[in-house]
This record gives structure tokens, sequence and C-alpha cells, in this order.
């Protein structure tokens, strides 16, 4: 636990602090990213402007700012500052802060800012202690999560906290800060003469994938291994790079051609059954930094444009995946995507729901947008019974083989087919069921 009292200095730092904790930004106008929370006229900026600061959530994967923006946020509206981190404080030190809190506020020194940081990793009796100064205006509670708030908080907690969603940081955010080290000569990398290309800057910010502290780091192990020493100028390769991580910077551009050139031959292996292909497009894409998230999309999309009823486990396991995807994160998830993807290689493939709906769309632009017959609407009032509402209305349930003999398209699309079952996996049986069914339904 850390306790400061605002503005006096809040980021000391000696040689040895890490690069990416002497670089935090003091003010909203330093900070890089997150534009949709602090920038002109946004919720936070607001805050801070009116000096309105209530208890808030920040929720959001690592490296994206949320104990920079909770300091920020004490220091810009000049608040007494207290960090808890959830990993290492229990119920006696809460107890006690909260009591120092308490007479900080009752003798008009303004409330405390408390921060914490992994609140997800507090129970609930640890939670529950800020209740009463959270609720009484004590305290402002700041939280930090990277897990989904409302599985992770009590709820009497996270009723009086409003909850804002950090974004990864975009390559070109990265980069951005990554350049602000090098050129700062105080807190930053300035003083060691190195250069760095904006290609290889490039390839860190993408290696990185969103997560600032990551790419900071990096940068500074590299250029700390890299230094001729005395400031000498020395220019920064791809090839030191590598080798202060131990690894292959793999190119790869998530926004350009190569991104789309990539996630096409994953589908398309998928599509044509292959695993070896699958895992292999899908390791790329990983190893160069890809978002698990998109791919874990791009899978749920494959299991109903591809697979469909073929395999009506196919979705599930696609989301299934993407569950995993958001507990665990990288590189955990790896092989849960690698589950997903083999899987579905390997499963029987139909696009008949694919172009079933299709069909649907084509004939919805192309038609009138037709009412629904009389005989399957609703009839709740008197009137709509006498202009025909529900006349003719067949209750399946009542009828022995649970099917009626009654069409339920508009009259201009009567007897019209859009579900054209595959003979593939289960559809091959969904298709006996539908003959069966239209069968059924002559007789009557």
């Amino acid at each position: 636990m850390t306790q400061t009292l605002f503005p006096e200095p809040d980021f000391p730092f000696t040689p040895d602090t890490p690069l990416a904790e002497r670089l935090r930004p003091h003010t909203l106008d330093d900070l890089v990213g997150q534009q949709h929370l602090v920038g002109p006229g946004k919720v936070l900026r607001v805050m801070v402007e009116q000096d309105q600061l209530a208890s808030i959530i920040l929720w959001g994967p690592p490296g994206t700012g949320k104990t920079t923006l909770a300091r920020i946020l004490a220091r810009q509206t000049r608040s007494p500052f207290v960090s808890y981190s959830a990993v290492l404080s229990g119920i006696k030190e809460i107890k006690s802060v909260m009591a120092e809190a308490e007479v900080t506020f009752r003798a008009n020194r303004g409330r405390t800012v408390v921060f914490i940081d992994e609140i997800h990793r507090f129970n609930k009796a640890q939670q529950d202690a800020f209740l009463p100064y959270v609720e009484s205006g004590v305290i402002i509670l700041i939280g930090a999560t990277t897990e989904n708030p409302s599985f992770e908080v009590i709820s009497p907690l996270l009723s009086r906290c409003k909850v804002y969603v950090l974004h990864p940081l975009e390559p070109a955010e990265i980069q951005t800060l990554l350049e602000r080290a090098l050129g700062d000569t105080e807190r930053g990398l300035g003083a060691l003469g190195a250069t760095v290309p904006g290609e290889v800057l490039g390839q860190l910010a993408v290696y990185a994938n969103g997560d600032a502290r990551i790419a900071l780091n990096t940068l500074e192990l590299a250029v700390s291994l890299s230094a001729r020493g005395a400031g000498e100028p020395f220019t920064l390769t791809l090839a030191d790079l590598e080798s202060a991580l131990q690894r292959k910077m793999l190119q790869y551009d998530k926004t350009g051609e190569e991104h789309y050139n990539l996630i096409s031959a994953l589908h398309k292996s998928l599509r044509n059954s292959d695993p070896d292909a699958s895992l292999y497009w899908m390791g790329r894409m990983l190893e160069a930094g890809e978002d698990p998230v998109y791919i874990a999309r791009r899978m749920v999309r494959f299991a109903s444009e591809d697979v469909g009823l073929a395999d009506v486990r196919a979705l599930s396991v696609a989301l299934d995946a993407t569950e995993a995807v958001r507990l665990v994160g990288m590189p955990e998830c790896k092989l849960a995507l690698a589950q997903a993807a083999v899987y579905l290689a390997l499963a029987p493939k139909s696009n008949a729901l694919y172009t079933a709906y299709g069909r649907v769309a084509d004939d919805i632009q192309a038609g009138t947008n037709e009412p629904p017959p009389l005989h399957i609407r609703n009839a709740p009032t008197r009137l709509m019974k006498e202009l025909g509402y529900g006349k003719g209305y067949q209750y399946a349930h009542d009828l022995k083989d649970k099917v009626a003999d009654m069409e339920c398209l508009p009259d201009t699309l009567r007897g019209r087919r859009y579900y054209l079952p595959t003979d593939q996996g289960m559809e091959r049986r969904i298709g006996e069921i539908l003959a069966e069914l239209r069968r059924k339904r002559k007789k009557r």
C-alpha cells in the first residue's frame, strides 16, 4: 500500500526504476490513448474540469493506463491518494486507511482517492469493507480490473461505481510512446544516444499487442543491451530487438493487406477441412501479435457459415473458445483456439444456413414485405377477431403429429423453400426430418 498527497511529487524514480514507470504521464493532456474517456468534452476530462470526481471502475487489458489514469485523476483534482494492491492488502490495512480517510474528510481536507489495483482479486469481505465509506462520500474509489466487473465486483459496490472500459492501445499510439521515450533525456532513453528506425519501432508496437508497458520495457531492454557506452550514438536494428527478446519479430500489419491475407488463409483452410494448415495460419497471426479475440470471433462466424447444422456442436465449441480467450488471455488461450480450430476443420461442412439466409434477404429486398397471414396473427381484442385475426389457426400441440397443414409464409411466397439441408453430418438426419414433416402436412 502506498499513500501520497497531491500535488507533491507522485512519480519519484531512480535509475533502476523501469522505463514504463518513469514515463508515466502527469496530466490528461500527456496521456496517450483512451481519448473516448479523456479527450475534450469526454466524461473523465469533464469530471476533472468540474472537480466532480466520482467512484469508478476502470476495466481493460494490462498496459492500457488504468493505474496512470487513476493517479492523474487524483493529482489533477488535488486529492489525497491511497493505492492498494489486491494481492498484498488485507482487511486490517483497509480498515486502518479508511479510518484515516474519515479523519481527513471530517477535517475538510477533501475526499481520499482510494485506488485498488486488481480489485477482482479482493474477496467479498474485503470489498464490503469499502462500501460504507463509498456510500458516505468519505472516499472516491477507483478500481482497476482486467476481468469483467459484473462478475468480479460485488453488486452493492458495483452499483455505486460507474464502469469505464479502456481499450488496448493502437500500434500508432504505442509508437508515439516509444518515440517519446527515445527523445526524453531526463526520464527516458534520450541520453543513451539510440536511434531506432521507424520500421523497427513499428514492429515493436505491433508485438506489444496494445500493452504500453510491454512495449516500453522491451525497448528499454533492447537499448540497454545494445548501448555503446557514454552516450555514444548507435542505431538499434531489428536484429538487436530480436536478440533482446530471444525471439523472431514477425512481419505483420493488423490493418494492412497481410492481415487480410492471413485470415483468409485460415478461413479457407478450415473450410477445406485441413487442420494442419488451419493451425499454421492461426499460429502465424497469434505469434505476430494478432488480437486473439479477433480470431475467436472469426471462428464463431465460421461455425455458422461453413459448418452450420452439419455439426450442432461447432458453434458451442467456437463460443467456448471465445470465452476461454476472455478468461485466461494470452498466451494461455492459444491452446483453446487451437482446439477450436482443429475441431472446426474436422467437422462436416455445410453452408445451407448461409445460403438460406441469403435467399431470405434477397426476397425481403425484392418483395413488398407483406404482413403475416391472418390465421397466424394474435387476436387480443374483439375487433381483431371480427377482422379475421387468428381465424383458422391450428394449434400444433392439439394435433396427433404436432404439425398442421397451415401455410405460415405470405401468400406471394407460398411454398418457398429457403433451408435446403445437405447430406453432410447431422444435416442428413435433418433432411430426413424435414421430408417427414412435409409428408405429414400433405396428409392433412
